[in-house]
């Protein structure tokens, strides 16, 4: 098909130095469609699944018998072995999570399964601006300072880096159990046991399992092991699955690619939230956001219920969030949840004012105008960083990601830290892996980075101030080589147009209800309009009525950039929108041109 030249806003295509959009479409195999019709698959769900890689039916199994086998998960059985010999000499467990919504529920998830194993375990949650990310000496030193001190530790999406943590533990005579899922660097931390799909020699299927789905991996194998020993003999034995809304909550808003085992997890949560038996903590979270916890969606988690959650540790205490999580009575879980939600909107209004700052710099690189104190990239550059001494720690990663989108390049955005260093975060294009990247850097400049860590699309670094022109120089240099050029341009990938009788509620109900995200995107679909009517919505977004085949139907662009001619090509999901209660279709435009 031809290429949509769809321009972005001023400010982006300055900073981008390119204002073409280039649209292509998915294939899906007819051979494919086919057999998935055949075996029951809904023709819209067959032609969208086959084009994202499904052969049959089978591949759409979500059933807990599907799950990939904990066996196969490596140290999983060491590690059930050192819990429950734990839990049989009642040693004392600690908890060392993470402040992201992964961390709050991997933590809840091993809290509540090891209490209901009989186990004596506690908590810690690292402050961002404090302590730092992991489990580092000096949280060592504060576990350890508690009376009684803990026996082994535990920590939950976390720990594969802590090399300097794990050998303070051992000093003081702490056992530690890893459990973590991200890339690890060349060393391993010389724990008791290491429990992380991608550490050497792991031969588990599904390498982008949240930090979440390991730990409940490793409750599994637990239980497994527990159930062997004859633990369960005059006790109950407890049910797993009532975690998985925890796991789902974990899992959608870690961003993680969704492979068949994350979709299985998921779908299995997102089941028990429809169905009424969400935790309490999960259902005050989806009241505090006026959200129906029977309609869950992944929308939900990922852009209400996440976000609120996260709230906790980018502006205070991941604390909140967790014990909101723990809560089993209704009134504390959602006396909490109003906290978290009040801490959401002062996040939204700092982002806000932080984005404004960013806009400000970008329109200066074009301008040339910048110093090197505040950002360092041209026009022309592969990738951007970004620095100003009044932005917040905490939000940093929203801003980078935000940016990252917009301008499609990869983004680090810095805020200050302590004793003159930097903290960064950094967000990807694909094709760009980005704690790789940082790997390389600090091969190139071993003395540039402080400290660093991540995945392949998301990453954290700390630097000195005044070293942050170098690092801007390398993250440049570096994404320069090793971004292709087919990769630099902004990319929409749609599923085609969409039959005129598909624009239904119906539709748009049955496409919200199933499992899409990162690696496995939803529906975009594309089509000509006739425009009937169009009003701007507080300044910004776009209203219209379109007409297609006669009939019309409403759509909306948030953050519109353009005014529509009578008729226009656009990129567009089907949605459903709700207002005071009333349902009704609605198409959500990514990018229209003007025909």
């Amino acid at each position: 098909m031809p290429e949509m030249n769809i321009p972005s806003s001023p400010t982006a295509n300055a900073a981008a130095g390119s204002s073409a959009l280039r649209i292509e479409r998915r294939a899906a195999p007819q051979r494919n469609v086919l057999m998935l019709e055949q075996q029951g698959v809904p023709p819209l769900l067959a032609r969208l699944y086959a084009a994202r890689g499904v052969a049959t039916a089978a591949d759409l199994d979500f059933e807990l018998k599907a799950l990939l086998p904990p066996d196969t998960l490596s140290h999983a059985d060491r590690a059930a072995r050192l819990l429950a010999d734990a839990i049989a000499a009642n040693r004392r467990i600690l908890i060392v999570a993470d402040y992201d919504c992964d961390g709050a529920t991997a933590c809840v998830v091993g809290l509540r399964a090891l209490r209901a194993f009989g186990g004596s375990v506690d908590y810690l949650v690292p402050n961002r601006f404090t302590h730092g990310y992991g489990l580092t000496p000096a949280i060592v030193e504060l576990a350890a300072a508690n009376d009684p001190p803990p026996q082994l530790i535990v920590t939950v999406d976390n720990g594969i880096a802590s090399i300097d943590g794990v050998q303070r533990a051992k000093t003081l005579g702490i056992a530690t159990l890893i459990t973590d899922h991200h890339l690890p660097g060349e060393a391993l931390p010389e724990a008791d046991c290491i429990v992380n799909p991608n550490q050497p020699g792991c031969a588990f299927a599904s390498k982008s399992i949240a930090g979440v789905g390991v730990m409940f991996y490793v409750m599994l194998a637990l239980r497994a092991e527990l159930r062997a020993r004859g633990w369960f003999g005059d006790r109950p034995e407890p049910n797993l699955s009532q975690l998985l809304d925890f796991v789902a909550l974990g899992t959608v808003a870690d961003v993680v690619p969704l492979d068949h085992n994350n979709r299985l997890l998921v779908s299995q949560g997102l089941r028990r939230m429809r169905s009424g038996r969400a935790n309490p903590g999960i259902r005050a979270l989806f009241s505090a956001a006026g959200r129906d916890v029977s309609k869950a969606t992944i929308q939900d988690l990922g852009f209400m219920i996440g976000p609120r959650l996260n709230a906790a540790g980018r502006l205070d205490d991941m604390t909140l969030g967790i014990e909101c999580l723990l809560a089993d009575d209704d009134a504390k879980a959602l006396a909490a949840a109003q906290r978290l939600d009040e801490l959401n909107r002062k996040r939204r209004q700092i982002e806000g004012e932080m984005h404004e700052q960013a806009n400000a710099l970008l329109n200066g690189i074009d301008e040339g105008g910048i110093s090197s104190t505040s950002a360092s990239t041209s026009d022309t550059s592969a990738a951007i960083a970004l620095f100003d001494p009044q932005w917040h720690q905490g939000v940093i990663g929203i801003l980078a990601a935000r940016l990252k989108d917009r301008l499609h390049r990869p983004v680090f955005a810095f805020a200050p830290g302590d004793d003159g260093e930097l903290k960064g975060s950094g967000r990807s294009t694909p094709g760009f892996h980005l704690r790789d990247a940082l790997d390389l850097i600090s091969k190139r400049a071993p003395d540039l980075l402080l400290r660093f860590g991540g995945h392949a699309a998301a990453a954290g670094a700390q630097i000195r101030q005044q070293d942050f022109p170098r690092f801007a120089a390398f993250f440049s240099e570096i994404a320069e080589t090793l971004i292709a050029p087919e990769d630099r341009a902004r990319t929409l990938v749609t599923d085609g147009p969409l039959e005129a009788a598909w624009h239904s509620l119906d539709s748009a109900r049955l496409l919200e209800n199933q499992i899409w995200g990162h690696g496995f995107p939803p529906p975009l679909f594309e089509g000509e309009f006739a425009v009937l009517e169009r009003r701007i919505l507080k300044e910004k977004h776009l209203k219209l009525k379109l007409a297609l085949n006669g009939a019309s139907i409403e759509a909306i662009q948030f953050n519109f950039t353009r005014d529509p001619a009578e008729r226009i090509r656009a990129v567009y999901r089907l949605s459903v929108n709700e207002y005071r209660g009333v349902e009704n279709v609605q198409l959500y435009l990514e990018h229209f041109e003007n025909l």
